[in-house]
């Protein structure tokens, strides 16, 4: 029989600073964790819990709501960690470092993917992918995104204003870059706009809105202005 402080929740309330102040029992059930994640965005939530292999956390802002996918391992987090995942819901620019570590000390918790796993080179002449991709990771992400990444194969059929610099594989949880970019003439920021641009498609995902798939939403172009050399990086690409 479970313990009766686990049957019941305990007081939550709001500092004025919108912080929610929260003490939860380790194990929760997805309607108790939906309330207490209404409770921190402020709004309704729509709450989906996962065995997901490649995102643990998942938010997108609606118009009336907020559309919340989270990993099981989430309804045995402590009141830490769902506090800090109810401020997210607020502001996505928020860091979550307690999340992060959660996630690391819940590995096991995630099924491993069919299949092998991604060999593709990092390592190119000019850039380091694996290296940039660490480094955008902790300074936009705060480590959220485990996808692998890679450089793409070189293809001489098709013209360089045909080429798609950049992809992402959901299927797969791989971020290919063509390595038409692997050169001394591009611009740092610019590859590491790119790589952020897949980055976010990892992140965030596909919008389904009115039988369609919306690749790049309005959340998703929010998140992408977000990128401090966004401004530049889209003009460098206009000009070449």
């Amino acid at each position: 029989m479970r313990d009766k402080s686990e049957e019941v929740l305990s007081q939550r309330k709001f500092t004025g600073s919108g912080v929610l102040q929260l003490t939860i029992p380790y194990s929760l059930n997805q309607d108790r964790l939906k309330d207490i994640l209404e409770q921190g965005a402020g709004k309704p939530v729509s709450l989906i819990i996962t065995d997901n292999s490649t995102r643990m956390v998942s938010v997108k802002p609606e118009n009336s709501h907020v559309s919340v996918r989270l990993h099981w391992m989430f309804l045995h987090a402590g009141d830490e960690v769902i506090r800090e995942i109810a401020v997210f819901l607020k502001n996505s620019r928020r860091r979550t470092p307690r999340i992060t570590r959660f996630i690391r000390e819940n590995r096991h918790c995630i099924k491993k993917g069919n299949g092998r796993p991604y060999k593709g080179n990092t390592q190119g002449k000019c850039f380091d992918l694996k290296e940039l991709f660490d480094s955008i990771n902790r300074e936009y992400f705060d480590q959220r995104v485990c996808a692998s990444i890679g450089w793409g194969r070189k293809s001489l059929r098709r013209s360089v204003r045909r080429r798609t610099l950049g992809s992402y594989c959901r299927d797969h949880n791989i971020i290919r870059i063509h390595p038409v970019l692997d050169r001394k003439n591009i611009p740092l920021y610019y590859i590491r706009y790119v790589i952020y641009h897949e980055m976010l498609h990892s992140e965030i995902g596909e919008e389904n809105r009115n039988g369609r798939r919306l690749m790049h939403s309005s959340e998703f172009r929010r998140r992408e202005r977000i990128f401090r050399e966004y401004r530049k990086a889209r003009e460098w690409d206009v000009r070449h």
